[in-house]
């Protein structure tokens, strides 16, 4: 049924119309479902080439029972904030995990980022994330660590002087301007193999326009992250205010 879970049957008919060289958009047509369902689907079953219906319904029935298992009635935790469907959220950051992984990021990680990302504080502790994503505080140190050091994570002590890990909107701005550093470091080696390998040899042509191709990108991420934070992060005027 369009809007419910794939079912065995349709599983089979993607990784046939897959076989067919389908376009994912003509798969879902043929299932009245959605193009992103059947994409979602795909990429979170090992992609194109190694999608295999049996093995994707089984992955799916195991997400299904850690769902359940994790939504249990629990008097600790209590329904959601805010009137949240759970198995909603669950869905939603499962999808933005997926999304994650396909970016180069780990499964844990990206489960960790999305994680914080949906937390209303923003912040958690090594114990709040291990709880929540049912992995041992030694991983959760280990992913930490690695977001931390692409600038997406940064740490705080609270008033139990208890280390957190915090997410927020300059994170990003910090991560974009992490990523500019990183582009001009590749430029300024692009233009020194220019000299090594001999100005006017093909290769050297290669880097040179290498490094013309990064710098612009560089530049223009660097302007763009600027602007976002100025205007984004700028406090509307008592005129705007009262309008």
């Amino acid at each position: 049924m369009p809007g419910g879970r794939l079912t065995q049957q349709e599983r089979q008919r993607i990784a046939t119309g897959l076989a067919d060289g389908l376009a994912y958009a003509e798969i879902a047509r043929s299932l009245d479902r959605p193009t992103s369902t059947v994409t979602r689907e795909v990429m979170r079953n090992g992609g194109p080439t190694e999608y295999r219906a049996d093995l994707a319904h089984r992955a799916a029935e195991r997400r299904a029972h850690r769902r359940r298992t994790a939504s249990a009635p629990d008097p600790a935790s209590g329904p959601l904030p805010y009137g949240r469907d759970e198995d909603a959220v669950a869905e939603y950051e499962e999808r933005f995990t997926t999304v994650m992984m396909g970016s180069g990021l780990a499964k844990t990680m990206s489960r960790v980022m999305v994680c914080l990302l949906t937390s209303d504080t923003g912040s958690m502790t090594a114990a709040d994330l291990a709880k929540r994503l049912g992995i041992s505080p030694a991983t959760v140190s280990k992913s930490i660590a690695f977001l931390e050091s692409q600038s997406l994570v940064r740490r705080q002590r609270d008033e139990r002087r208890r280390e957190r890990y915090v997410i927020d909107e300059d994170l990003w701005y910090q991560s974009m301007i992490a990523s500019v550093r990183s582009l001009e470091e590749q430029v300024e080696l692009a233009r020194e193999g220019v000299d090594v390998l001999g100005p006017g040899t093909p290769a050297a042509v290669r880097l040179e326009n290498v490094s013309h191709f990064l710098q612009y990108v560089a530049e223009n991420l660097a302007r763009a992250a600027e602007q976002a934070r100025e205007v984004l992060h700028a406090k509307p005027s008592s005129e705007t205010a009262g309008d």
